[in-house]
């Protein structure tokens, strides 16, 4: 689920195309992620993006350096360089904050079915081959807006942490019954 501004290239973009690709950078790509700040694809760029600084930028792998590889299962561009890249089609878009006057018609969530995980050998679990290993990853994340990253310490052992992953599959849901499942 991707909450995005209505007004968005992107979300135009996602829901004419009806799929995405979600490059994941780590915390070394935070000077190519930079550089794609306040840059638009619109053109002309809307009047508020102008007033905030931002420029019409065609080529935004250009700009930030990054290598566009062909998706697999859609035709948006992966990033080569981002160690996680999800391609994935548009499932459904859900208009928010209908309620109130001021954000109504200008938020979306869009719902997104994902069709390949790309992930580089590097961040992989040794003996796992679909299992990325966090003590390997570190994702570049941005709260507030300024960039972060993770310590390689974890804080502590998590109680969720000592359920096996194999036991979370989608297909074990496919176990419960209806009988098992709470009445409203």
């Amino acid at each position: 689920m991707l909450g995005l501004a209505r007004n968005s290239k992107t979300t135009a973009n996602m829901i004419r195309s009806g799929e995405c690709v979600l490059n994941l950078p780590s915390a070394d790509l935070v000077g190519a992620v930079d550089r794609l700040a306040r840059t638009a694809g619109s053109d002309p760029v809307p009047p508020g993006k102008i007033r905030r600084g931002y420029r019409h930028e065609k080529d935004k792998f250009g700009v930030s350096g990054l290598t566009a590889l062909r998706g697999e299962t859609v035709a948006a561009p992966r990033a080569a360089e981002c160690p996680v890249q999800i391609e994935a089609k548009v499932s459904h878009v859900h208009e928010m904050a209908q309620e109130d006057a001021i954000w109504r018609g200008n938020l979306v969530a869009i719902e997104v079915r994902v069709t390949r995980v790309h992930a580089h050998p590097e961040i992989m679990m040794q003996g796992e081959p679909n299992r990325i290993d966090p003590d390997k990853w570190r994702p570049l994340i941005m709260s507030f807006q300024q960039f972060y990253g993770l310590t390689p310490e974890k804080l502590q052992r998590a109680e969720l942490g000592q359920i096996p992953e194999s036991s979370l599959a989608a297909g074990d849901l496919e176990s419960l019954s209806s009988e098992s499942l709470p009445r409203t």
